[in-house]
């Protein structure tokens, strides 16, 4: 398990997700990594661990990583829907489409 948390330190923001090879569902640990520092970690599952990245980047004033930027917004728009009002078109298209 250790050799899957090496590599992590050049991530910007991740979660980290550590599996048990001996089990097969539930990951052993599921961590957030901000900046190359693990700065919460059991966060239990990845559905908690990801609402909790979007808490710290909100609380923390961060912003998100210029590579999954449309991601990120993504994700907040759609799935937390916060900020919904200014969709973007792009945005907008998805949205029709995921709810088809």
């Amino acid at each position: 398990m250790e050799d899957e948390r090496e590599g992590y330190t050049d991530q910007t923001m991740k979660v980290l997700v550590i599996h048990n090879p001996t089990a097969e569902e539930d990951p052993a640990d599921v961590s957030i990594v901000i900046e190359g520092n693990q700065v919460l970690n059991v966060c239990g599952n990845r559905t908690k661990a990801c609402v909790l990245l979007m808490g710290l980047i909100y609380a923390l004033n961060l912003e998100y990583p210029k590579k999954l930027k449309y991601t990120f917004e993504v994700f907040q728009k759609l799935f937390l829907e916060l900020d919904g009002a200014k969709l973007l078109k792009k945005f907008q298209s998805l949205k029709s489409k995921l709810m088809e």
